[in-house]
């Protein structure tokens, strides 16, 4: 089964992608997102193991929110409240987090 990461934005695409070891597509949601796009957005990867990568604020909340609602089978994780976003999670963290989720990391 092919894996998909969704995330907010590019840098946090830019953060995850070094760590990952296998072929991953990781799409961007570009912040807050209607429920109609984010179908749009997911559509051609509905067969494929989602998870999300959302940060830990009013906006990723949002976005789990609508995940829920329109792909409650996809795993999400949240970046520990400390680091708020992605982007500024250190990798380690990020590392352990992908390997939770049965991510090959380098």
């Amino acid at each position: 089964m092919r894996k998909c990461i969704v995330v907010e934005g590019r840098a946090d695409k830019l953060r995850i992608q070094p760590i990952l070891a296998e072929e991953v597509t990781i799409l961007c949601t570009n912040g807050t997102i209607s429920e109609v796009d984010l179908i749009d957005l997911l559509e051609a990867y509905e067969h494929d193991e989602i998870v999300t990568f959302f940060d830990a604020d009013k906006n990723g909340e949002k976005l789990r929110k609508l995940m829920n609602r329109a792909y409650p089978e996809a795993q999400q994780f949240i970046i520990p409240q400390q680091y708020i976003e992605v982007e500024k999670t250190p990798t380690v963290i990020l590392r352990d987090l992908l390997q939770q989720a049965k991510f090959l990391v380098r």
